[in-house]
């Protein structure tokens, strides 16, 4: 959905990460099965942005020309299309364990280089001419790897390979094409001040520009602007909160630096004001094995990282991890809280604020992925509608204050 009242124009969708499926045929069979429900309430009358997410297996399958054009005609059918691609997860992401796996192959491997191109080339095929679109990537992979100076090098020369395919495809096509780094707890970058750093010293740096720039055909007084065009940020507002940013301030300290937002990620973290036993046993059931949920405890001014709940839980029981406790775990966006405990709903909704005024980015999507190994309390109905509900608060949260003043959430958190 294009959403025309607000500065530059953004689109909003959902990330079809939510939905269980590897292959291609399942991945198409979950959109007929979902889209139409949350297409009729919230955009009925109007072509409905979709937030693909590919696998690996998926992106081989859909890259040749008869899926791909079967795909086309699915998109006329559901009055949809796509301007955004979530390749972060390459292999399976649901009913398995995830955990730290979710990074690979990671940036260091020529795999993950060449899964993005081909989710590039399938993106470009459909964008309309002259149009716009984003990919969300692994922010590098796992953390260990910043300890290895050839680690980050390949890093550096995948990406680089890579933005220069995605300036290969503008040329040909006319599509714009950019790339989005996510930053995540406990990986190489998980902070925007890492971000910032790493494209301050690696990417944007004199050797780096001139590989560039032999890569991408373009003369080294072209290679920075160039760059940073197809290369930039995916900011995830859970991710963020997780690591106590403060959202606005870390997309105004991108925008300084140049550095492009692609597309933000409107989710929200699990938030703990003050740990104890008793909401550590409350903790547990969300300990599922699927998916790694990173813990950053703060205590006065003191940040201590945990890179899943049972590190977590093993520390608190030693006397550590004290104070607040923030959980990267996507809860719901229209819930203020979840029972006995909280939510970094406040952030996100800060997020919304700074968008009805400054254009932040031109893709927002809507990312709460872990419906399935939510406790049921939490579980409010048909997926379809869980995901209607989010978009619908989402966009009542941008549109609101304009007509009304401060939005429903924003009032009841006030």
């Amino acid at each position: 959905m294009r959403l025309a009242e607000l500065p530059g124009e953004p689109e909003l969708t959902y990330c079809t990460n939510i939905h269980a499926g590897e292959s291609w045929g399942e991945i198409a069979a979950s959109l007929d099965e979902h889209v139409p429900r949350i297409k009729a309430q919230v955009a009925p009358a109007e072509p409905f942005g979709l937030g693909l997410r590919l696998s690996g297996i998926a992106a081989a399958e859909l890259a040749r020309p008869e899926p791909l054009a079967r795909f086309k005609d699915q998109l006329a059918r559901l009055g949809a299309y796509v301007f955004t691609l979530n390749a972060f997860p390459f292999g399976p992401f649901h009913g398995t364990r995830v955990k730290e796996q979710v990074y690979e192959p990671d940036w260091r491997t020529s795999a993950r280089a060449s899964f993005t191109r081909e989710a590039a080339n399938i993106l470009s095929a459909l964008l309309p001419e002259g149009g716009f679109g984003s990919i969300s990537t692994v922010p590098g992979g796992f953390k260990p790897l910043a300890r290895d100076p050839a680690a980050v090098a390949r890093v550096v020369d995948n990406l680089l390979q890579a933005a220069a395919h995605l300036v290969a495809i503008e040329r040909s096509s006319g599509r714009h094409i950019a790339l989005a780094l996510e930053p995540e707890p406990c990986c190489f970058l998980e902070t925007v001040e890492e971000a910032l750093d790493f494209f301050e010293r690696h990417l944007l740096a004199r050797p780096s520009l001139a590989h560039f720039a032999k890569f991408a055909g373009v003369s080294e007084g072209e290679a920075e602007p160039a760059l940073r065009r197809q290369l930039g940020v995916c900011y995830d507002v859970c991710h963020g909160a997780v690591e106590y940013e403060n959202p606005v301030e870390a997309l105004e300290r991108l925008r300084r630096a140049g550095i492009e937002v692609p597309k933000i990620q409107l989710s929200a973290a699990m938030r703990v004001p003050r740990i104890s036993p008793a909401l550590v046993e409350r903790l547990k059931p969300f300990d599922t094995g699927v998916y790694l949920h990173q813990v950053v405890a703060r205590e006065g001014d003191r940040l201590s990282r945990y890179v899943d709940l049972r590190d977590a839980f093993a520390a608190f029981h030693e006397g550590e991890a004290q104070g607040e406790w923030r959980i990267h775990c996507h809860v719901p966006v229209f819930l203020a809280d979840l029972g006995p405990l909280g939510s970094t709903q406040g952030a996100l909704i800060a997020t919304l604020r700074a968008l009805r005024t400054a254009p932040l980015s031109p893709h927002l999507e809507v990312e709460t992925y872990t419906w399935d190994v939510l406790p049921e309390e939490l579980k409010t109905g048909f997926k379809a509608d869980d995901v209607a509900r989010e978009l619908s608060f989402v966009l009542e949260e941008l549109r609101d204050e304009r007509r009304h003043g401060p939005g429903r959430a924003a009032r009841d958190a006030a």
